[in-house]
Formats: C-alpha cells, sequence, structure tokens
C-alpha cells in the first residue's frame, strides 16, 4: 500500500515540476524569475525521483533524475546534472542496463568537460561491470575498461590503471589474444617489482604471461621464464616458477601424465581459479594434439 502511495505522491510532483518548466518558458514567466522556477522542478524531479525509489519502480526513479539533470544543464549547472545522471544511471541498473549505460555515458562526457578523469574513469569501470555481469558484451566491457586505464594513467594513479589493465589482460587470454595480454602482464608485472607493497603479486603477472607465451608457443614460454628470472630473481624460488620448469619438461618430452601430475600437485596448495584452469587445459591439450601427430 506504501508503495503505491508514494507513487501517487511522486507522480503528483512530476506533474508540478512539468507546470513549472512550461510557466519558465513562457513569456512573462521569463521574465519574472524563470531560472528559481527551474531549479525549483529540478528539486522536485528529484524528489519525485527518491520517491519511485522508495516505490522501487527503478525505470521512472531514472527518468525523473534525467529529467533533472537536462534542467540542471539549461541552467549551466554541470556539477549537478552530472551527478543526477549518476543517480539516474545507478536507478536503471536494476531494471534497463543499457538506458543505465546511457546515463552514465552522459555523466562521463561532462566530467571530461570539466576535466574530472579520475571521476570520469570510475564511471566507465561500473560501465564495463554492467557489460560483462547484465550485457555480456565482452568487447564493450574491455573497451570501457582500457579507456577507465588510460584516464587512470593520465591522473598518475598507475595502481588504478593496472586494475583495469589486468581486466583487460584477463579477457585478452581468454578471447586468444596472447601477445596483447602478455604485454600488459609484462607492464604490471614490472611495475610490481618495483614497489615494496605489490613485489609479492609480480610472480602472480609474470606467471600469467608466461602461461600465455605457452599457449603461442613452447620456446616462446621457455625463453620468458628465463627473461623473468633475470629480471626478478625471487621469480625463481617461487612455486609458479617450478611449476612453469615442470610443464615445460613434460612438454618436452610430450609426457601428459607428467603435465597433469605437476598441476594436481600446484592444485593441492594454490587452488586454481577458472583463468588458470583454462590456460593450463588450452597447453595440455596442444600435448595430446602432439602426441597423436606422432602416432
Amino acid at each position: 500500500m506504501e508503495h503505491t502511495g508514494k507513487e501517487k505522491e511522486a507522480t503528483s510532483l512530476m506533474a508540478e515540476a512539468e507546470k513549472k518548466v512550461r510557466s519558465s518558458q513562457s513569456f512573462f514567466g521569463s521574465m519574472f524569475g524563470g531560472s528559481s522556477k527551474l531549479e525549483e522542478a529540478c528539486d522536485m524531479y528529484v524528489r519525485a525521483a527518491n520517491m519511485y525509489k522508495m516505490a522501487k519502480n527503478w525505470c521512472a526513479a531514472g527518468n525523473a533524475f534525467s529529467q533533472a539533470a537536462r534542467l540542471h544543464l539549461q541552467m549551466q549547472s554541470k556539477h549537478d546534472a552530472a551527478t543526477n545522471y549518476i543517480d539516474a544511471g545507478n536507478a536503471f541498473k536494476k531494471a534497463d542496463p543499457q538506458e543505465a549505460i546511457n546515463c552514465l555515458n552522459r555523466a562521463i562526457e561532462i566530467y571530461t568537460d570539466m576535466g574530472r578523469f579520475t571521476i570520469a574513469a570510475k564511471h566507465h569501470i561500473t560501465i564495463a561491470e554492467i557489460y560483462e555481469t547484465e550485457l555480456v558484451d565482452i568487447d564493450k566491457a574491455v573497451a570501457h575498461y582500457e579507456q577507465a586505464a588510460d584516464y587512470y594513467k593520465g591522473e598518475e594513479s598507475t595502481s588504478s590503471a593496472n586494475k583495469c589493465l589486468l581486466k583487460v589482460a584477463t579477457y585478452a587470454a581468454q578471447l586468444e589474444q596472447y601477445p596483447k595480454a602478455i604485454e600488459i602482464y609484462e607492464q604490471v608485472g614490472t611495475h610490481a617489482m618495483d614497489s615494496t607493497l605489490l613485489k609479492y603479486s609480480a610472480k602472480d603477472h609474470f606467471f600469467k604471461a608466461a602461461l600465455c607465451h605457452f599457449c603461442i608457443d613452447m620456446l616462446n614460454a621457455k625463453l620468458a621464464v628465463q627473461k623473468y628470472e633475470e629480471m626478478f630473481p625471487a621469480f625463481s624460488d617461487s612455486r609458479e616458477c617450478k611449476l612453469l620448469k615442470k610443464l615445460l619438461d613434460a612438454y618436452e618430452e610430450q609426457k601428459v601424465d607428467a603435465y597433469t601430475d605437476s598441476v594436481k600437485e600446484y592444485d593441492t596448495i594454490s587452488r586454481l581459479d577458472q583463468w588458470l584452469t583454462t590456460m593450463l587445459l588450452r597447453i595440455k591439450k596442444t600435448i595430446q594434439d602432439e602426441e597423436s601427430d606422432l602416432r
């Protein structure tokens, strides 16, 4: 019951706001306090939007926030307009993902125009996440992660940029775009090994880069492992590096069982995630294919 009450209240507020907008556009209205009427209309749209939110009518809430945003733009209140578009995007996220993206993109345009690149980057990540989970369009998700990374780099926020780039690398490798993934893993690994806080994570990045090399060609992987050991001596002692060497030996000797046992042994201590499992299975398949070619 309360929901319908809130919706009714919101609907009458919307109608009142529209009346204010119309009267501000009339000849006398524009002469006598046109802009203050628009400000009042904005407040009404926002109040209506919040009531729609309470009634869980997400599309109506999104529309009301968008109306407020458009009026704020008309009044040159860019910051308020961007805030309204973000609120609209968050409301639409629950009901209409594509419209959520449209609103967030409008906010991003305003923020980049104002030189607020860190905030713009944050909202590019939100759009990327909607593409990942709701719309399942990985190419578009990757494009938004890359854009966010660019903006973060420009603002010298290397750690935030790298987080976005690692997402790009994960997908690039899954889509068999190995050189792109390798470049990112090596770049992030090199940045991590020079940082006291991130040093420990460097081995994971080099491990992933080496697996991508392995998917292209075994010799590539062998050379890459040697290069990473020279660059980052701590890598030699890591379980990841030891596993890579065992896998390379098993590959050279074309022993599928030795390969499988090495992976199982590693998995008992460090659980393999979905990505690592996929890569390791792809490499294993190449051993099996070569084995059957020899028969």
